[in-house]
């Protein structure tokens, strides 16, 4: 990966990358979170092999997410992009996944999801209830990029508003547009991102420090794995725009 010295050398990186990708590809997104790898299994390799298998390297890529959510489903497998949305997928269906879905074009019945207040069989992920009325921000990229790859950020237009603030920003103007956003923090408090960083900015001293805190201490709460785990440029990013200002 080369180090950029500028904002448009980042932006020429970014439509080299979009030249190169076709977004009809088929993707087998299988979600990499710490509830669906911790059942043990090797399904990434299974599936690259039945792709080697039935003749579709190049034309079928399998590719590791993040969470999408839905764990009590895992191990979760999204074939784009159709959306066609598979729960419970064990490493021994790889080969039935890719000749079906791949090689046939039809679904895989027993894999999909089955709603428990209709009894019927779900085929595309945005038509499950469980995401139906979700509208998903910070989430939102967790199912489709590959957590491991600034390129794959980048790609999806990462690194564009940290280009934004740098290229024509100062620190206060910064600081009021996210005021004026009414972001705020998503622990009990609530307390304004703005704010926080304005009264940052305005305490004494030449040298600031931004530290990420992951604790997570609260019992049952996932929301800074998923983040972090799914998405972690996007949390780079912030934090590097938070620096600034």
């Amino acid at each position: 990966m080369m180090k950029f010295s500028d904002v448009k050398q980042l932006e020429v990186y970014r439509e080299s990358l979009k030249a190169k990708h076709d977004p009809h590809k088929t993707r087998i997104c299988v979600c990499g979170g710490a509830g669906c790898t911790g059942q043990g299994s090797d399904l990434v390799g299974a599936l690259n092999a039945a792709v080697k298998k039935h003749g579709l390297v190049g034309k079928v890529e399998v590719k590791v997410t993040g969470c999408p959510g839905f764990c009590e489903r895992g191990p979760i497998v999204v074939v784009r992009p159709e959306n066609v949305f598979y729960v419970l997928v064990k490493d021994t269906d790889a080969d039935e996944l890719v000749r079906v879905t791949c090689v046939e074009k039809r679904t895989v019945e027993r894999l999909l999801y089955v709603d428990p207040a209709t009894g019927q069989r779900i085929v595309r992920e945005q038509d499950v209830p469980f995401y139906k009325k979700q509208m998903r921000v910070i989430l939102g990229a967790n199912g489709h990029l590959d957590p491991t790859s600034i390129d794959d950020y980048i790609l999806n237009d990462g690194y564009a508003a940290l280009a934004k603030v740098l290229k024509g920003m100062t620190p206060d103007a910064v600081i009021d547009e996210v005021k004026r956003s009414g972001l705020r923090g998503r622990g009990g408090a609530g307390f304004p991102t703005g704010r926080k960083w304005e009264l940052c900015r305005n305490s004494p001293g030449d040298t600031k420090y931004i530290i990420c805190n992951a604790d997570e201490g609260d019992p049952g709460a996932f929301m800074n794995r998923a983040e972090i785990e799914g998405n972690p440029h996007l949390m780079l990013e912030g934090m590097m725009i938070g620096a600034y200002a």
